[in-house]
C-alpha cells in the first residue's frame, strides 16, 4: 500500500484532515504508532510528544491511548512505508456508542486495536466527553495540562471509598492540592467530617468557618483515652519502658479503672479501700476512666509493703516519673484534670470528630506545638480512636482522616517509629472502607511510608519528585497502564501533578487551581515571626524566651500564669512523708485536700472548651 493510499485511508476512518498515524504492532496494553509526516507537525495544539492522548480508530469503539515514547529508530518495513517516527501509546480505555446513539467513556479495553487502524490526537470535544462532570458527586480540582480549557474532575466516592495519597516534594504545591482536594470533598459530600493532623500547623486558615482548629492550648484529650503502649510512651518520654516498671503499670492501672467505678457516684474515702479489686474485668486497654491520684496511690501502696530496697526503688522512680509528667505544664492537655476524674469520652469524640458538626465538618489539629516525646502517641491515639467509633458506631458518621507527612508516622522500617500509631493506619487502610472510615495520606518521601499502606490507596496525585527510590515505590504502586508515565514526574512544574487510580477518569497531568492569597496554606508561626528592621529589639527577645521556659519548665515560667497559682501555695497542706507501713488515712486526706483546691483554682482560671 503507498503512502498516499495510507493517508486516504486514515482521514477516512477518522475524519480527520491531518491523521496522526496508524498502527503498526500491538503488544499487550500498549500499541505501536507509525507517524506520517504530517503528525510530525510543529503546531503546539498538533505535536506529537509524550504524555499526548491518541485515539485509535478501531472497529465500533474509539480506543484511548497515551504516547509514552516517541523515536525516530524505525524497523525497515516502517521506513519502507513512508513513516518518518515510531511512537508507542498505553491503552487506556475507550469510546462506546450505545443503542441511542450516546457516546460514554470506559476505562478498560475490550476490543484491541488492529494493524492499520487509524490513530489521530484528542480534539477539546473528547477531552470533555472523558472528563466531564458525571454526576453531583463530582468535584473539579483543576485543569488538563494536554488541553486547559478542560476541567479535570475526580469522582469523590471513588476517592474517599478507595483512599488516597498526595506524593511530591517540598515546594511543588502539595499543600495546595490537599485543601483544594478537601475543599472539593466538603462542598460535594457534607455528611463526610474530616479530620487533619496538620504537622507543621499550615492549615489553619485555609477552611475559614468549616474548620475547629485545635492544638495543645485549647485540646482536652483525657490521658485514660491512651492504651497501655500509648501512656507507657508518654510517661517514657518516647523511649522504651523500663520492663519492671511497666510490669508495675500493668498491674495497677486496671484497678485504678475499677477502683473509679466503684466509688463514680461519691466522694470516698479513698484510703478505706484496703484490697481494691477488678471486679469489672477491665484491661489495661479499656478505654474507661481513673484517676491519676488512686494510680499513684496504688503503686505507692505497695512500695510500702516492700523491705528490699532496690526493689522500693523501683517503684519510686516510677512515682517520680508518672508526677513528673503530670506537672510538666506541656501535658496539660492530658492531665489538667487528672485527679478529678470524668467520663467524657462522649464530648472528646463530639469535638474531635465533629460528630455534631454546628457548621464546622472539618477538624485541624495543629502538632507543631505538642511535646516532641508525645506526639507519636497523640497521633496513635486519634487514629485509634477514629477507627474504632466507625467500628462501633457501623460507619454512622463517614470520616476522613488525613495525615500530613505521613511518612513519620508510618515509616517503612518497622525498627524506627512507634509501633501503636502505624498499626492504627494499617487498620484504618485495610479495614476502614467497611466502617465508614477512609484515610488520605500526603508525605514527601514515599520510600519512607510503609508501602502495605501506600499499596491500600487506589488514587494517587503525583507532583514532583526526583529521588529514585520514591519513583521506584511509585512504580509499584501505580496499577494503571500509564506507569510508564512515571517517567515524567522529575520534569513536572509547579501545581502540576499526574493522577492515577479510581478516583480520575484516566491516568492524565493535570494542574491544580491557583488558590487566593488568603488560602493558601502557610506556616503560621513563620509567617508571625517579625524580621523587618528594628523589629527584633530585647522586649520580643525576652519574650520569646518566656514563651519558650513556659513549654520547659513549671509554672512560674508560664507566660499565661494563673493570678491563683499562690492561692495553691498558700492554702493547701504539706503532704507529709510515706510512712514505712504504707499509706495512711491522714495522707490520703491531706492529697485529697490538695486536688480539690487545685480543682477549684483550675475551673477558675482555664480556657472555654471550644464546641
Amino acid at each position: 500500500m503507498s503512502l498516499q493510499e495510507l493517508r486516504s485511508q486514515i482521514t477516512r476512518r477518522s475524519g480527520a484532515a491531518e491523521p496522526l498515524g496508524n498502527i503498526i504492532a500491538v503488544s499487550g496494553s500498549t500499541a505501536t504508532i507509525g507517524i506520517l509526516p504530517s503528525g510530525l507537525s510543529s503546531a503546539e495544539d498538533a505535536r506529537t510528544t509524550v504524555s499526548k492522548f491518541v485515539m485509535i480508530h478501531s472497529g465500533k469503539s474509539r480506543l484511548i491511548g497515551v504516547v509514552t515514547e516517541i523515536s525516530l529508530n524505525l524497523p525497515p518495513f516502517a521506513k519502507e512505508q513512508g513513516y518518518l517516527a515510531i511512537a508507542v501509546v498505553d491503552l487506556m480505555g475507550e469510546i462506546r456508542t450505545d443503542n441511542t446513539g450516546a457516546e460514554t467513556f470506559w476505562r478498560g479495553v475490550s476490543e484491541y486495536p488492529a494493524i492499520s487502524d487509524a490513530v489521530t490526537l484528542l480534539t477539546s470535544g473528547e477531552f470533555r466527553l472523558i472528563y466531564k462532570k458525571s454526576d453531583a458527586e463530582t468535584g473539579s480540582i483543576g485543569t488538563l495540562q494536554q488541553d486547559h480549557s478542560t476541567e479535570a474532575y475526580i469522582n469523590i466516592n471513588e476517592l474517599l471509598s478507595k483512599h488516597f495519597a498526595v506524593l511530591g516534594t517540598t515546594g511543588v504545591g502539595k499543600s495546595n492540592g490537599v485543601v483544594i482536594i478537601l475543599q472539593q470533598i466538603l462542598e460535594t459530600r457534607p455528611d463526610v467530617r474530616v479530620f487533619l493532623l496538620d504537622a507543621h500547623n499550615e492549615y489553619g486558615k485555609c477552611f475559614g468557618e468549616q474548620a475547629l482548629v485545635l492544638n495543645p492550648r485549647n485540646l482536652k484529650l483525657p490521658f485514660w483515652l491512651f492504651n497501655f503502649e500509648e501512656i507507657v510512651d508518654v510517661f517514657f518520654g518516647g523511649r522504651a519502658g523500663v520492663e519492671d516498671e511497666v510490669a508495675i503499670l500493668a498491674e495497677v492501672i486496671p484497678l485504678a479503672k475499677s477502683g473509679y467505678l466503684r466509688y463514680r457516684g461519691a466522694v470516698p474515702d479513698r484510703s478505706a479501700v484496703k484490697k481494691p479489686d477488678n471486679s469489672a474485668g477491665y484491661t489495661v486497654d479499656t478505654p474507661v476512666p481513673y484517676v491519676l491520684a488512686d494510680l499513684v496511690g496504688l503503686i505507692d501502696e505497695r512500695m510500702g509493703k516492700l523491705e528490699n530496697r532496690s526493689t522500693r526503688m523501683t517503684y519510686h522512680k516510677l512515682i517520680s516519673r508518672i508526677e513528673g509528667v503530670r506537672s510538666d505544664p506541656r501535658y496539660a492537655f492530658m492531665f489538667e484534670n487528672a485527679n478529678v476524674g470524668g467520663d467524657t469520652i462522649g464530648e472528646v469524640l463530639t469535638q474531635l470528630f465533629r460528630l455534631i458538626p454546628n457548621g464546622k465538618p472539618m477538624t485541624i489539629m495543629q502538632l507543631a506545638g505538642f511535646p516532641v516525646e508525645v506526639v507519636d502517641a497523640v497521633v496513635s491515639v486519634l487514629g485509634r480512636m477514629a477507627f474504632e467509633f466507625g467500628l462501633w458506631s457501623d460507619g454512622a458518621a463517614p470520616m476522613l482522616f488525613v495525615c500530613e507527612e505521613a511518612h513519620r508516622y508510618a515509616s517503612a522500617d518497622r525498627n524506627i517509629g512507634f509501633g501503636p500509631v502505624r498499626r492504627a493506619f494499617s487498620r484504618i487502610a485495610k479495614e476502614g472502607r467497611k466502617y465508614g472510615v477512609f484515610l488520605g495520606l500526603v508525605t514527601q518521601r514515599p520510600a519512607e511510608l510503609d508501602p502495605t499502606i501506600l499499596s491500600q490507596c487506589s488514587t494517587l496525585f503525583v507532583m514532583r519528585m526526583a529521588n529514585d527510590r520514591d519513583q521506584a515505590i511509585l512504580r509499584s504502586a501505580v496499577s494503571d497502564a500509564a506507569a510508564n508515565l512515571l517517567a515524567f514526574i522529575p520534569s513536572l512544574g509547579t501545581r502540576e501533578a499526574f493522577a492515577f487510580g479510581e478516583g480520575v477518569a484516566l491516568p492524565t497531568r493535570l494542574t491544580f487551581k491557583d488558590m487566593p492569597p488568603h488560602a493558601r496554606p502557610y506556616n503560621e508561626a513563620v509567617a508571625h515571626v517579625r524580621m523587618q528592621k528594628g523589629a527584633i529589639d530585647q522586649e520580643f527577645i525576652a519574650s520569646v524566651v518566656e514563651r519558650w521556659r513556659g513549654t520547659t519548665s513549671g509554672s512560674k515560667f508560664r507566660p499565661e500564669s494563673s493570678p491563683f497559682e499562690a492561692q495553691i501555695a498558700a492554702q493547701a497542706p504539706v503532704l507529709p512523708p510515706r510512712p514505712a507501713g504504707g499509706i495512711d488515712a491522714e495522707r490520703f486526706s491531706i492529697l485529697k485536700k490538695q486536688i480539690s483546691i487545685r480543682k477549684e483554682v483550675s475551673d477558675l482560671t482555664k480556657p472555654e472548651m471550644p464546641r
